[in-house]
């Protein structure tokens, strides 16, 4: 039999998400971008000399599958100067192309058709996917919102989610998007929550390096009895402002890596080589760099949260990412959803509403991520452009844009 010819080619279980449909909007109107959770500068100047020289010196042919020799030694040095961590370079440690292949891998190998996945809600929407390719399903946990200075997860809740059928859980810590570190006691409830239920976890730690005052990170494999159960996640994007390299790598037991290495090979199978050789270099001499970038992170993401804050937009202070959170509810009768459709026409500005990473939209129907990862001239004029919709009874922001959808 052939194709339906009314079916049209590409539809199925994925349509556009909001994610594309606003960055379409921001190119089409040329409005100021803070959906996105990129950089618009580049990392250290020596990385991208390592890469150049790379690129030119003849290594440009596959890598091996599991990475470059030299990247998997600098991860595992990493693990182990920062958090106390041995992982075998050879069995332990795979590089993916970026985060996101590693955790879709994870999900493919580790879980099978009825099988289910704990997500902590809200949640990057690459999760929710990875799991409906595998055939299992989603039971999703929220945060709660704590009062207007965070999140909080409820360990009942969360233990109410477990049923014959579950098999991981995903957690991302530092938080996207709500910026939330999970702190020690929070991740210590998770990890016998985890080992209770015999649970494997896949923890997604991208932003790892970025975390802001008393926050900071704490890989749930250094608690009892998760170096075993615990597939840990990262990758160069985030912390070297190379998000477009795509290079990242897990670490975990062995089993669980060559598990993860057998998907692998049928998707990417490698990344691009003179990118591993110069992000191994990053790994073991730019701390320092990342700590300065980190810093200067944190005024830029108090420069918009000042803005929003003045724009009538009150803001949950994130821990660690490139994210916050603004509530709308104070400005508009508008749901977010509605808000930033009509955003780039009333304010020149691109964000996201929040209950795109949400089953349910519950306490996150107000709330609006906004990115603080840009350049501070970009920062200042989107502040400059939000204040168009300081909030004054008498003049409300226009329904016009507000209505239009």
């Amino acid at each position: 039999m052939g194709r339906d010819p009314g079916r049209p080619v590409g539809t199925g279980r994925f349509g556009t998400t909001v994610f594309t449909e606003l960055t379409a909007l921001a190119e089409r109107t040329g409005a100021i971008n803070l959906g996105q959770g990129f950089p618009d500068e580049d990392g250290p100047d020596a990385v991208l000399r390592t890469a150049c020289a790379a690129l030119v010196s003849g290594e440009n042919q596959y890598p091996p599958l599991g990475g470059l020799p030299g990247l998997r030694a600098a991860v595992a040095r990493q693990r182990r100067r920062r958090y106390g961590l041995g992982y075998d370079p050879d069995t332990e440690i795979l590089v993916t192309t970026g985060a996101t292949e590693a955790i879709t891998a994870a999900v493919l190998a580790l879980c099978g058709p009825g099988d289910e996945v704990i997500v902590i809600d809200p949640a990057y929407d690459a999760y929710v996917a990875a799991v409906t390719l595998a055939g299992g399903r989603c039971r999703r946990v929220p945060l709660r919102r704590d009062g207007d200075t965070g999140f909080v997860l409820d360990p009942d809740e969360l233990q109410r989610t477990v049923t014959p059928r579950t098999r991981l859980l995903i957690l991302n810590t530092p938080h996207n998007p709500t910026g939330k570190v999970f702190d020690r006691a929070e991740l210590s409830g998770i990890a016998d929550f985890c080992v209770r239920n015999d649970l494997i976890a896949v923890v997604d730690e991208v932003y790892e390096y970025l975390t802001y005052g008393g926050a900071g990170h704490l890989p749930p494999a250094v608690l009892p009895g998760m170096r075993e159960r615990t597939l840990s996640v990262s990758s160069a994007g985030k912390t070297f402002n190379v998000t477009g390299w795509k290079v990242g790598w897990c670490c975990g037991p062995s089993d669980l890596v060559a598990a993860v290495r057998s998907v692998k090979q049928y998707l990417t199978f490698a990344s691009a080589a003179p990118l591993q050789r110069a992000v191994a270099e990053a790994l073991d001499t730019q701390e320092d760099w990342v700590t300065r970038w980190r810093d200067d992170l944190r005024g830029r993401r108090d420069l918009l949260a000042e803005g929003l804050t003045d724009a009538g937009l009150p803001v949950v202070t994130p821990e660690g990412g490139y994210f916050l959170q603004a509530d709308v509810a104070h400005l508009t009768r508008q749901d977010a959803v509605r808000f930033c459709r009509a955003l780039p026409a009333a304010a020149g500005v691109v964000a996201l509403p929040t209950t795109a990473f949400c089953e349910e939209p519950g306490a996150y129907r107000s709330l609006v991520r906004f990115a603080f990862c840009k350049r501070w001239n970009v920062l200042s004029e989107a502040v400059t452009r939000m204040g168009r919709l300081r909030h004054r009874p008498s003049r409300p922001v226009p329904s016009q844009h507000l209505e239009r959808t």
